[in-house]
């Protein structure tokens, strides 16, 4: 028994010049249309429940016609609802029709005239640069994220209720955590091993080439900062520790791939106490912490060389912390030792003319003592100083222009006592020591 009239069948059937059908056939239409009409509805749910939709429309019947390969129907896209009026032709013949919503023409001609859409156009701005959300208009701003955090979490939370009442009822929204992948978990914390491992050189050298090539490390580069930012926090006794973290990120860096700009001012802290910290390695050996200093001056002038132009203030507030830390007198040869190199490798030969130069002859005092006394234990210390300062005290003498080499017989002894005064008898002495005449002209006319 099917659920479908028989009646409308033999309408339909007369309708088109059918004058009789038999029951049975009559029965067997009837159970086929039913199940027809139930496979277009199936569809056409489905379509309902995909839009995130309660109400069934005339486009998700249309949609499920298109998949069950049936021709669409016409006419009835409507988004408000079909009203049908009745009138009879006949007894016993009733006739629905769509009935035509009435305009008043008079109510039609008065109306205000419509404002003028805007033109249709598209603008695009940054939603979020590398995690950092820019400050601009098309952005919620800081203070509607924070009223978003505070608002009640939770069934039965009820925000209206906690506003009013000020009940205990607002919660904080705990932070998002950042989800690696599982790949790069894994390689993460193979290259944080293979940096730790004094026994496998090989296993740590592929890991620095690993980090300076590969192009799908950006996610790891803030866990990258944290580990090299720890490690150097808790290992100043230990040099290879130390020594392993600035190779790291002197990888990070020297990686083309990566976009470290937005980390640089995590990146410097270590470097400089790599740098001019106070006491790096073991107190045994005093000389061992001097190629580490070396490593991080080369990664601060790479820093600089690299993201100077995009920080104006970069350079300038690292050579006023090298600087402090070469003329302060309390500080071990060590730190001035990295204020002198770290001076010369963020600024060039213009720092060195403009503030190492002119302080050299204030620091010999501090050297002169421990060079003069062989037995001291800072002998060996203060070489290495003063061997640092010839140095850059030496691209004065590379960047010198229009100066040819000659000989200082001549006026050797007014140019020995000129340097005297500029640079101090004991820096005057060893320049004189190497016989270079381009060398003392440079520094005089310095």
């Amino acid at each position: 028994m099917s659920v479908w009239n028989p009646d409308n069948i033999k309408d339909v059937a007369e309708s088109i010049g059918i004058a009789s059908l038999s029951d049975d056939v009559l029965q067997a239409l009837s159970s086929d249309i039913e199940y027809r009409l139930s496979q277009v509805l199936e569809e056409a749910l489905k379509f309902t429940r995909h839009s995130r939709r309660t109400i069934l429309t005339t486009q998700d019947v249309n949609q499920a016609l298109k998949v069950l390969d049936v021709e669409p129907l016409y006419g009835y896209e409507s988004s408000r609802p079909l009203r049908f009026g009745e009138a009879s032709i006949g007894p016993g013949q009733p006739l629905f029709y769509v009935e035509d919503e009435e305009v008043d023409f008079e109510k039609l001609i008065n109306a205000p005239l419509p404002k003028v859409p805007r033109e249709i156009s598209f603008t695009a701005h940054w939603l979020a640069v590398e995690g950092v959300q820019p400050s601009i208009p098309q952005n919620p701003i800081p203070a509607d994220s924070r009223n978003q955090d505070l608002v009640p979490k939770g069934p039965g939370a009820n925000p209206n209720l906690a506003a009013i009442s000020g009940s205990d009822n607002v919660t904080v929204k705990p932070l998002v955590k950042h989800v690696l992948p599982k790949e790069l978990q894994l390689y993460f914390s193979n290259v944080c091993n293979a940096m730790l491992d004094e026994s496998n050189d090989e296993y740590r050298v592929t890991a620095l080439a690993s980090v300076r090539t590969d192009t799908g490390l950006h996610q790891l580069i803030p866990y990258f900062v944290q580990f090299i930012a720890e490690k150097v926090t808790h290992n100043l006794k230990n040099l290879f520790v130390l020594t392993q973290t600035m190779q790291l990120t002197s990888a990070l860096l020297e990686n083309k791939k990566l976009y470290v700009e937005p980390y640089v001012a995590s990146v410097i802290p270590p470097v400089l106490t790599c740098l001019v910290g106070r006491h790096l390695g073991s107190p045994s050996d005093s000389l061992a912490h001097f190629p580490l200093r070396d490593i991080a001056a080369a990664l601060l002038g790479s820093i600089c060389k690299k993201y100077a132009k995009s920080s104006h203030t970069l350079k300038p507030r690292l050579a006023r912390t090298c600087l402090k830390h070469f003329l302060d007198p309390t500080k071990p040869f060590g730190a001035n030792y990295g204020g002198i190199i770290g001076l010369q490798a963020v600024g060039g030969t213009e720092v060195v003319r403009a503030l190492i130069l002119p302080n050299v002859k204030e620091y010999e005092s501090l050297l002169r003592e421990p060079l003069e006394d062989e037995a001291s234990p800072k002998h060996a210390e203060a070489e290495v100083v003063l061997t640092a300062l010839l140095g850059a005290l030496q691209s004065v003498e590379e960047d010198a222009i229009h100066l040819t080499n000659g000989s200082m017989n001549g006026e050797s002894e007014d140019q020995k006592r000129r340097l005297e005064d500029k640079v101090g008898s004991l820096i005057a002495g060893r320049v004189t020591e190497m016989g270079r005449s381009k060398f003392n002209k440079a520094l005089l006319e310095a």
